[in-house]
């Protein structure tokens, strides 16, 4: 299932020291309008939580890492969940001793300092449903 995206915009900023990173980029989400677009982005963390999803279980294994840590890493995207934009993140994390860490970004990882690029795309939005063959919410095939 491939479609058709044109670029529309870019946004690039800071977020916000000690706030949590999966929901200040969800709420820029829901503050632009972005239904439909991808993210990247660099900068530490005071602590993370990040999940790992068995696939076995079909359910996340959620571990949180309680130290400072360097955001190697972020990408994402963004699609519709349930008719809200729905920020979809995987992060690699490195700590002081250039040991890495990564997985699913989760609710609970602390902004020391965060620069992020968002872009939003135009064309047919992807909506999110549950798929029997994984256990997951993913992008549907029928639309």
């Amino acid at each position: 299932m491939m479609k058709k995206i044109q670029p529309a915009e870019r946004f690039m900023g800071r977020l916000t020291h000690g706030a949590d990173l999966l929901d200040e980029i969800t709420a820029l989400c829901r503050e632009k309008n972005i239904r439909l677009g991808r993210l990247e982005a660099i900068g530490a963390v005071q602590r993370a939580r990040l999940a790992y999803y068995d696939q076995k279980t079909r359910e996340y294994q959620f571990f949180t890492l309680d130290q400072p840590l360097e955001i190697a890493k972020l990408s994402g995207n963004i699609s519709i969940k349930d008719g809200q934009p729905m920020v979809h993140a995987h992060v690699t994390l490195a700590d002081g001793a250039g040991n890495a860490y990564g997985g699913h970004l989760a609710q609970g990882t602390v902004i020391f300092a965060c620069e992020l690029i968002v872009e939003r795309y135009e064309g047919t939005v992807f909506e999110r449903t549950y798929d029997e063959e994984t256990g997951l919410p993913l992008w549907a095939t029928d639309k």
